[in-house]
């Protein structure tokens, strides 16, 4: 998703240097006007605001360490945005590190997957403080059309987490229905449709039960990185004392169908654990 959003900022006239660590999946960036960085360092001394977008925690937290990283680098007064997914006692661990050296620090995951990322349509959650993300709204506007300033440091993961939530135990809601709807020999393309102009309408819904009638399960978002919401959404209910039964219902179904190798595969293929023609997708 970085490559798409990294298009719309020099689309929108932002001075944009970037770096992976392969450097060859930002040379097509670089051809179309954004500075390339040797290290993580060098970004962080050539930018005002940086902008982190990975996988995971542990991937933010290389990226931060040793004397290449970002963290020893970051300048006084300058804003460092975290629109990965990651856990929010973390992001608030993170902020609190930064500012104690003078640096802004704001968590903005982002949600609208890699088409929203393209059109530049991402929901973006943001957590820190009212001067950072006054500071970094011009930029959140490049990237997105929904910017919501959530609160301080964490509540944009926390925001993320729940968005996460919402969109796995519906995706099973919406598996079932359409399951149940052929099960009962109903056409599941009309009861969709119907669906669709009532109380049940949604973007999984629309999207999602989409990709199951016409069974493409290539991914938009493959399976697997529901773990990583799993993980966050049990650490984040036990800090709370929530028992969110749903939620640890359908994350155990998501994760016995990782393990049984289905991972790579969209969101949706959770209905072919439902439906009756799935023998058709092995």
């Amino acid at each position: 998703m970085g490559k798409p959003m990294v298009r719309n900022l020099l689309r929108h006239g932002f001075p944009v240097t970037v770096w992976n660590r392969t450097p060859e999946r930002y040379a097509d960036l670089v051809a179309e006007g954004a500075s390339a960085a040797q290290t993580p360092a060098r970004v962080a001394a050539e930018s005002e605001i940086v902008i982190a977008m990975l996988m995971d925690w542990s991937s933010l937290v290389n990226l931060m360490e040793g004397p290449s990283g970002l963290a020893a680098a970051l300048r006084p007064a300058t804003t460092f945005v975290d629109m990965g997914t990651d856990p929010p006692a973390r992001a608030r661990e993170l902020a609190r590190t930064l500012e104690a050296r003078g640096v802004a620090a704001l968590d903005a995951p982002v949600s609208g997957g890699e088409r929203g990322a393209i059109d530049g349509t991402l929901s973006i959650m943001v957590g820190g403080s009212e001067a950072a993300f006054r500071a970094a709204f011009p930029v959140f506007e490049a990237l997105g059309s929904t910017i919501v300033h959530v609160g301080p440091a964490g509540s944009g993961q926390v925001a993320k987490t729940c968005n996460q939530l919402v969109v796995a135990v519906t995706i099973e809601a919406v598996a079932e229905a359409l399951a149940l709807a052929k099960a009962f020999g109903a056409d599941p393309a009309k009861v969709r449709e119907a669906m669709l102009g009532g109380f049940a309408a949604s973007r999984v819904l629309d999207e999602h039960g989409a990709r199951m009638l016409e069974r493409n399960w290539k991914p938009g978002a493959a399976i697997k990185v529901h773990l990583k919401d799993r993980a966050h959404i049990y650490e984040a209910a036990q800090a709370a004392g929530l028992e969110l039964p749903a939620a640890r219902a359908v994350f155990e179904r998501i994760k016995a169908f990782v393990e049984n190798g289905g991972g790579g595969l969209d969101q949706s293929a959770l209905y072919t654990l439902l439906d009756p023609d799935r023998a058709a997708d092995s």
